[in-house]
Formats: structure tokens, sequence, C-alpha cells
């Protein structure tokens, strides 16, 4: 062989074993990865299979609910915003005839 090329023949197999060991570490790594319950990543860092963990639904179940309580609340405190706004806003006089209506209702 030329002796021009001889630094070719020692350098493939040096790059062959650091290629394979590195496929090698890859292989071992996404193996154990699976092993314990670590999600898979894909090309981007996005999980490729997302474990659905018991914990997570019951979470978001709760939430859920939470959610739902707290937009009834806030109806209920649009429905008092509303009332005050209209006694605010309404006429002393016409507060004044209510209020008298209502009292003369009451005795």
């Amino acid at each position: 062989m030329d002796p021009k090329f001889a630094f070719i023949r020692d350098i493939v197999p040096m790059m062959a074993i650091v290629g394979v060991a590195g496929m090698l570490g890859w292989v071992i790594t996404t193996w154990l990865r699976v092993k314990n319950g670590y999600p898979l990543d894909g090309a981007w860092g996005q999980a490729v299979y997302p474990r659905g963990d018991q914990e997570a639904v019951e979470r978001v179940k709760l939430l859920t609910q939470e959610n739902a309580q707290l937009r009834a609340e806030i109806g209920s405190i649009k429905d008092r915003l509303a009332n005050v706004e209209r006694i605010v806003t309404d006429g002393a006089h016409s507060l004044s005839r209510e209020i008298e209506a209502l009292s003369g209702k009451t005795n």
C-alpha cells in the first residue's frame, strides 16, 4: 500500500470501534430507560411514548371539578355585581320608592 495512505489504515479501525461503542451505548441507554419506565425522547426532546400514570389522570379530574366550581362562583359574583351596579346607578327617587314599597310589605 502507498505510504501516503498508511494513516487511513491505522485510523479506520479506531473510527469503527468508536462508532460501534457509540451505537452500543445508545442502545443500552434506551433499553435502560424503557426497562425503568422513563419516556423515550424524540429528535427534538418531545416524549415519544409518554406514560399515562393514574396520578396525572386524577389530578386532571380534580382540576376540572375545581374549574367548574370556580366558574359557578364567578357567575354568582357577576350576578351580585350586576345588582350592586343597578342599585348604585339607579336614581335616588326610585331607590327610595323601592325601599318604601319593601318596608310597606313587611309591616
